[in-house]
Order: structure tokens, then sequence, then C-alpha cells
């Protein structure tokens, strides 16, 4: 064979093999992928609140979906795809359907099934109030006051599953007053105009040994106008801003000072109250003092606004008009001009915010609602988990609320 020739041969064979080679490659198989669903199929007595793992071995998860009945469950999917875990306690005695699907490098799936029920609940606790009503629209201080039916033990799993939901996220947290009440105040005070809904994720939460929460719990409320009075009892002021803006100057009298041999502190409180309530007409009485005695009252009192639980309200004045805007009078209460506090009346929600100055006497953070007299680092010292949380954005698809 001359000697091109067999160049050439040598040339078309090793041309040949190249191609063999990348052929070969392309069609190297990869590994079925592989998904372990726990609880493991045919499970019983689940508890609750270990909630569903799925993890994913050669391959990634493509598809979770966790059913109870017709109702589905939340979940969190990892960056890296390789596990699914529910955000949410399940439901105590409940039947499970679980279905995941993983992928290979080559993108054939492979779909796995497990079905198991959780524990029945020997003893259950519930949410027996939340404050505010559902539907009420509150001030920008208001606090979110969530109370149980029983003693709580395991306070961080009770307080992971409360959820804050709003249309402006800000930073709060929760501290628990007693061992059946927690309470969550926003860092700085909600923005004016503010959508906000508790989420109380309850079913499923271990709330102590062999108690169990049942149902959950959603309360829809509204942030109104910014409602900011600074009342100061040195100048027998109160100027009431709106969306911070001053939209009037009402002329007040405080406390008269002093006290008495019952026991009775004559002196307004100083610091940041909230509106707790408001009553067209209450019947003061003067505290420990019977009738006949010196200093003794009994009246009627009208356009109330009440601003603590040691008889402090804003209200107007039952005489004495000449101390308004000049001297401090009353047994403790801020009075005000009758036209004044009629506009106040009207315009007040519970939650908005009165900073009252001037005085002697400090109001004490658990007087009322008296919470923003704790800074935020001090407030969150009682959180059961001693971290902020932020609230979650709150949009139609998360469930802006109706009212209920």
């Amino acid at each position: 064979m001359p000697a091109a020739a067999a160049a050439l041969l040598t040339l078309a064979a090793a041309c040949s093999s190249s191609g063999d080679a990348s052929t070969t490659g392309k069609s190297a198989k990869a590994p079925d992928a592989a998904a372990t669903i726990t609880p493991a199929n045919g499970t019983a007595k689940v508890r609750p609140e270990k909630g569903v793992t799925v993890t994913a071995a050669s391959g990634v998860l493509e598809q979770v979906s966790v059913q109870a009945g017709a109702g589905t469950v939340d979940g969190v999917l990892s960056a890296d795809k390789k596990s699914w875990q529910t955000k949410w306690t399940l439901k105590p005695g409940t039947e499970y359907t679980v279905t995941a699907t993983a992928k290979n490098a080559n993108g054939k799936a492979t779909t796995v099934t497990s079905k198991f029920t959780t524990l029945k609940a020997s003893s259950t606790v519930k949410v027996s109030d939340v404050i505010p009503r559902a539907g009420e629209t509150v001030g920008v201080g208001m606090p979110i006051t969530v109370s149980f039916d029983r003693p709580v033990a395991n306070k961080a799993a009770v307080e992971k599953a409360l959820e804050v939901r709003s249309t402006s996220p800000v930073e709060g947290a929760w501290r628990w007053i007693t061992s059946q009440q927690v309470i969550f105040r926003t860092k700085a005070y909600w923005p004016a105009h503010t959508k906000v809904s508790l989420v109380a994720h309850m079913a499923g939460v271990r709330a102590s040994a062999g108690v169990y929460g049942t149902k959950d719990v959603t309360k829809n409320f509204s942030i109104g106008a910014s409602h900011i009075a600074k009342v100061n009892l040195k100048t027998h002021l109160n100027k009431v801003y709106v969306d911070g803006k001053l939209a009037k100057t009402i002329k007040v009298s405080g406390g008269m000072g002093g006290g008495d041999s019952h026991g009775n502190d004559f002196r307004t409180t100083s610091g940041v109250h909230l509106a707790m309530g408001k009553s067209p007409v209450v019947t003061m009485t003067s505290p420990n003092i019977k009738e006949g005695e010196p200093g003794y009252y009994h009246e009627l009192v009208y356009k109330d606004v009440q601003i603590s639980n040691s008889g402090e309200y804003l209200h107007q004045s039952p005489g004495e008009y000449g101390c308004l805007g000049h001297s401090n009078c009353s047994h403790g209460c801020v009075r005000q001009t009758p036209a004044g506090a009629q506009w106040f009346f009207n315009l007040s929600n519970r939650g908005d915010v009165i900073v009252i100055s001037g005085t002697t006497r400090d109001l004490e953070w658990n007087n009322g609602w008296g919470y923003w007299q704790l800074s935020f680092t001090k407030w969150m010292k009682e959180s059961a988990t001693k971290q902020p949380v932020t609230t979650t954005a709150l949009t139609a698809s998360s469930g802006a609320p109706a009212g209920n």
C-alpha cells in the first residue's frame, strides 16, 4: 500500500474513533432519582408537631403535595430543591396523603406516595380571645393580644405558630404577660392605613404535654389614620396630630397633684398611653372614700376616652372651666373643653397614641396598655424565642382582611 494511502486510512480511523467516543458520552445514563417521605406510608399516631419532610437523592424535587381531604398543606422547598418541609403543624386525628415527584439529571421522573394518620388530641387548647376585634379600625399604637383557654407551657412553639401579616411589613415581637396571654407590639408605630391579619396556626401545636391545638384562627383588622395626641400639663394644652399634621389644639387641665390619707394619688401619669376604649358617659366615684367623708365625689362625666387601668381618662370637664388652659385641677384625669372633648371623642379609636408630659408620675408599662413605656429590647425579653419577627407581606392571595 502506498504511504499516502496508509496515512489517509490512519486519519480516517482516528476520526471514526473520536466520533464514537462523543456519541457514547451523550448516551451516558444518569441514576434514577429517589424521594423519601417522612412519615412513611402506613404510619399511625404521628405527632402533629413533627410535620412532613420529603428529601431527594440522585435528583431534585419537582413537586410535593400534602392533602387532608380537599385541603392542602403549605410547605417550604429548600433552595437546592433537595428537601421540602411543612410550614406549620398538622391537624390531630387526621389522615394525610403525600405525593412527591423527583427528577434525575436526564429529566426522568420518579413519584412516591405516603398515607399516614396523626395522633388524636387527648386534651386541647384554643384561642379564647383576640384584641382587636375582627374588622375593627384601630390606632397606630395598637398591640395584638391573644388569650388562650388554658395555660401554655411550650410558649416558643405557640409563639412561632402566631403569624402576623400586614400590607406594609414591619418589625415587632411577642411578649408573654401570663401563661395564658401573649401580646404582639411593633418596634415603631404601625404605618397608618395598613391592613393587618393575625393567623394563629394552632391546629397541631403542642402547647403542653399531651395538649394540642385543634383549630386555626384568623382575625383581620385595619390601622386607621395616625392619631397622636400630645398633652402637656405644664402648658395645659392637648395638641392632636392627624397623619402628622396638627389638626386641633384643646385647652386641658390635669391632675392637681398630691394625695390623701386614703392612698389616692392625684397626679396624672406621664408617658405613652394608648386609647383603650371610649364611652359617652362614665360614673366616676372617689376611690376609697365613703359618702360624707371629705373629698367624696360621685358624678356623671361625659365624652370619656380611657387611657389606663388606674382610672385615667381624657373627658369633658364637669366644671371648673377656668382651669382649662391655665392650671391642673382634676383628680388625675385630663379634662377638656366641651367642644374639644366632643371632637376628640368622635376621632378616637382604640390604639390611638396619647403622649402626656409635664408631671412627676410615670405611667407603669403594665398599667392598662402602657406597653410603649418599655424599650423594644426590654419588651422582647419576655418573648419565648427572644427574637424579633417581621410581619408577612399581606396580599390579596395571602388573605387580605375581609372582616372575619
